[in-house]
């Protein structure tokens, strides 16, 4: 995840807990603010000493980095995301993840509505 996008003060991490919503799953937590500036997009990981050795943990946070990276572009400006892994987090392949984190995006309406591509007019073939 490049430099703009990471969420790293411990102040910041307050403020989106305190402020923000929050959404979650069996796997994962979400929590999401949104900033007064129109920034980029900003994400922090946690995993807590609960969820498995420094190894386990480590394992799942660059997972969800890397996860998170491909997204960066669908995920609204000006926002500040924290994504907490809960313990079954250590026992699933990149796959897994990959869908229990769009599950509990989905749920939390981060994906922002992007135009595919060029569509046509859903009024073709009527009277005009």
């Amino acid at each position: 995840m490049q430099k703009e996008h990471r969420l790293r003060r411990r102040g910041d991490f307050r403020r989106t807990f305190r402020r923000g919503t929050s959404v979650a799953n069996r796997q994962f937590v979400i929590y999401r603010s949104v900033r007064r500036d129109a920034g980029p997009v900003r994400i922090g990981v946690s995993v807590s000493k609960k969820v498995g050795n420094a190894v386990t943990r480590n394992r799942i946070k660059r997972l969800v980095k890397e996860i998170m990276r491909s997204w960066v572009n669908q995920l609204p400006e000006g926002t500040d995301i924290v994504l907490i892994a809960r313990k079954p987090a250590a026992d699933m392949d990149y796959h897994q993840m990959k869908s229990s984190l769009r599950h509990v995006a989905k749920k939390a309406r981060l994906f922002q509505k992007r135009p595919e591509g060029p569509k046509t007019d859903s009024r073709e073939g009527g009277s005009q």
